[in-house]
């Protein structure tokens, strides 16, 4: 089938060259002509375990196109997926001025019936505000033709973005049009020969199906890291709780792992959106505000542990700490909302110098980050810990799980390790000579 894919960020590039992967004939459109000249020349802009190869192997065949021109890609197209940022406004809510644009710049040049799909993260109610868009559009166009607006979110992991594309879990289909409905199945029929895993209900639904499913994890997380305030606390091992708890089936293991807060493009909007969606009808989110504000504090933490550490040892002015991984999560290189980012501030505030080192994500968090003479940008986890007071482990990057410790140690001026994803065990840390601070572990259990 003919497709065309509005917006070539994550969603967007991954589903194109997924589509094409499965045998679909893909436009990908962008109004940023640099970054369709970067693809055109077989550059990626994003960094994404698998999506190199899919996309230059489809490029190849032919079946994935890219460009700038919506006249060409809309013409050719029998669907035409939006799948373009939605940012937070300052008061929370979802700024849909992308996917409107868009749907308004598909209507400028459609001759013929289109089926116009929201892939984007959007709030309940968006597919009536496209709709309306592309009416207005057509209206003054004095153009009479068909159109449907489906809602058809993603649910992509980044870091894993194209095994979920590839092998999805469930794929929703919000219309309420049955003979669009089957268009629709027909494009991820290829994704599901295994067994059915399409779910049809109205645009509605399936528009709320999305916050509702990422306020869920955002919930378990911020959940489990209040649960760990309250473990260190207490004496709790937070590392023991969470396999007492997970081992029930009712609860299971994922989004149990206390750390130091969630991060990314997704998570934190999409709560703030959805909060201010309930307010918008009269709704009091009590729980969902819960896990905002928690999530705030939590990424505070480690910095604040650290200031208490220091206080016995003159202060962290002066001071070198180094941090492992900067990106939101392992395997990708995005920086938005990284907790990272919040402890660089914290120290920098307190007067330390920091020795940064990530696998993937540097270049992206240069760009955040303003230039500071206390700021160095080292070449792996050694030299980012040569000389340091402390190191701080922020994601968990694979690489960091089998670091021989014992000569890292010893290129230290110090013995602190704040472990910001309790990936290390507190009796080994503790052995090797560490003081080893965790997230909801006692002291008394990581330091000598």
């Amino acid at each position: 089938m003919q497709i065309l894919i509005i917006g070539t960020g994550y969603v967007g590039l991954v589903t194109g060259a997924c589509f094409a992967e499965m045998g679909h004939s893909v436009t990908c459109l962008d109004i940023d002509a640099g970054k369709i000249e970067r693809l055109q020349n077989g550059e990626i802009p994003i960094y994404e375990p698998g999506l190199e190869e899919i996309v230059k192997r489809n490029v190849k065949q032919k079946r994935l196109l890219f460009t700038t021109d919506y006249k060409k890609g809309v013409s050719k197209a029998k669907v035409c997926f939006i799948a373009v940022p939605t940012p937070s406004r300052d008061d929370g809510s979802c700024d849909l001025s992308y996917v409107l644009s868009a749907a308004r710049s598909v209507a400028e040049v459609m001759t013929e019936p289109k089926i116009v799909v929201n892939k984007s993260t959007v709030p309940v109610g968006t597919a009536a505000a496209v709709r309306g868009a592309i009416s207005e559009v057509l209206v003054r166009r004095n153009l009479t033709t068909s159109f449907d607006v489906v809602s058809n979110p993603e649910f992509l992991k980044e870091g894993a973005a194209v095994q979920d594309c590839l092998k999805p879990d469930r794929i929703v289909i919000g219309s309420d049009s049955p003979k669009t409905t089957e268009v629709l199945k027909e494009i991820y029929s290829a994704f599901t020969l295994s067994h059915d895993k399409i779910l049809c209900m109205d645009v509605l639904s399936a528009e709320m199906t999305k916050y509702a499913a990422n306020a869920m994890l955002a919930t378990r997380i911020s959940f489990m890291n209040e649960i760990a305030q309250i473990c260190k606390q207490v004496g709790a091992n937070v590392n023991e709780v969470r396999k007492g708890i997970g081992s029930d089936s009712r609860i299971g293991y994922s989004f149990l792992y206390p750390g130091v807060g969630y991060g990314g493009s997704c998570f934190p909007k999409d709560i703030r959106a959805l909060i201010s969606k309930a307010k918008e009808v009269g709704v009091e989110p009590s729980i969902l505000e819960a896990v905002d504000a928690v999530n705030l504090r939590q990424k505070k933490l480690l910095g604040k542990q650290m200031i208490g550490y220091f206080s016995k040892k003159g202060g962290l002015n002066g001071k070198t700490v180094a941090v492992w991984g900067l990106s939101f999560k392992p395997d990708t290189d995005d920086m938005r909302e990284a907790p990272s980012i919040e402890l660089i501030e914290q120290l920098l505030k307190e007067g330390a110098k920091v020795r940064l080192f990530d696998p993937v994500a540097m270049p992206n968090a240069k760009k955040m980050l303003p230039d500071n003479d206390r700021i160095t940008w080292c070449s792996d986890e050694v030299d980012a810990a040569t000389g340091a007071d402390a190191i701080a482990l922020m994601t968990e990057w694979k690489q960091f799980r089998l670091v021989d410790l014992e000569p890292i140690k010893e290129q230290m001026q110090g013995q602190a390790f704040f472990d910001g994803r309790n990936q290390y065990k507190p009796a080994e840390m503790k052995g090797k000579g560490f003081d080893y601070i965790s997230v909801g572990v006692p002291d008394a259990l990581q330091q000598k």
